[in-house]
């Protein structure tokens, strides 16, 4: 009897061995399995800043932004004059309307006076801009977050890399207005942040309380003489960045600004826009 108990137990134990080596990793793999994998949102949207096709008349540039496809679009004076006349402005809305084009800022906008700022948000308001992507000399700071609260109009601060002596950098025009209206932000050029010798990455999650815009683009090197290039052919780490923004949750625009070939930004610019959706692909 005692023999008997023995082998039931060895033979208990044998099939308790058995069952922790593959009945567990069996129901430990099937566990896996039926997990959702982790999505990475990506939030914001992509666009384009129309100093990019400056050489090309307003109906082009439309025209070629949806065939990146993109939404958004931010129009340079090029394509919509700041003396625009009330007529002139509803025609450029409702181009970019019919084509299913969101017209949701204008700028880059220089503003050197108190006149200048008033045209300015006449102008954004006029054309149904949600934003001004601008650059106000420093004393104008109070009045713009005037005009800013009485229009509802976001104004975001464009850094413009070495050289530059009102914004060379993000962090530049955040000290100023960290303590404003929230609508007061930054647009983060991140060309000219890297030829600043910055990290587009470090300074969006520095700032970032006040980042409305992003202008994205590569730099041939990370000092004063960068030059724009297609981007995934410089020196920026786009995969960062833009992983950096999808963690953040970002959810405003993402602009491509292609400064580069003005008589013929067209392949350089299709490029550079695949190249951002081709990274964003992997993140879904």
């Amino acid at each position: 009897m005692q023999a008997i108990q023995k082998s039931w137990a060895a033979i208990f134990l044998a099939s308790f061995l058995v069952f922790a080596m593959f009945g567990f990793s069996s129901c430990t793999t099937e566990k896996k399995s039926t997990q959702p994998e982790i999505q990475n949102e990506v939030k914001f949207k992509l666009g384009v800043a129309s100093y990019s096709l400056r050489k090309f008349d307003r109906n082009q540039t439309i025209a070629f932004t949806k065939k990146l496809g993109a939404d958004y679009v931010a129009f340079k004076s090029f394509h919509l004059k700041l003396d625009a006349t009330d007529d002139e402005i509803a025609e450029a809305v409702a181009s970019c309307a019919q084509a299913g084009l969101n017209l949701y800022a204008g700028g880059v906008i220089y503003m050197t006076t108190e006149a200048e700022v008033d045209q300015a948000f006449e102008y954004a308001q006029k054309a149904g801009m949600k934003m001004i992507v601008g650059v106000p000399n420093h004393e104008l700071l109070p009045y713009v977050e005037s005009k800013v609260k009485t229009y509802d109009i976001q104004l975001a601060i464009h850094n413009h890399g070495p050289g530059d002596k009102l914004y060379p950098s993000a962090e530049s025009a955040y000290v100023l207005i960290k303590d404003m209206d929230p609508r007061m932000g930054l647009c983060i050029d991140i060309g000219h942040t890297k030829r600043i010798g910055r990290s587009p990455s470090q300074d969006v999650r520095d700032y970032f309380d006040r980042v409305l815009d992003i202008h994205i683009k590569d730099v041939t090197a990370a000092d004063h003489d960068g030059s724009t290039c297609e981007i995934g052919r410089g020196v920026i780490d786009h995969h960062r960045f833009l992983k950096d923004l999808v963690e953040l949750g970002y959810d405003g625009v993402v602009a491509l600004e292609y400064e580069k070939d003005g008589d013929d930004p067209f392949a350089g610019m299709a490029e550079s826009m695949g190249y951002v959706k081709g990274i964003l692909s992997t993140f879904k």
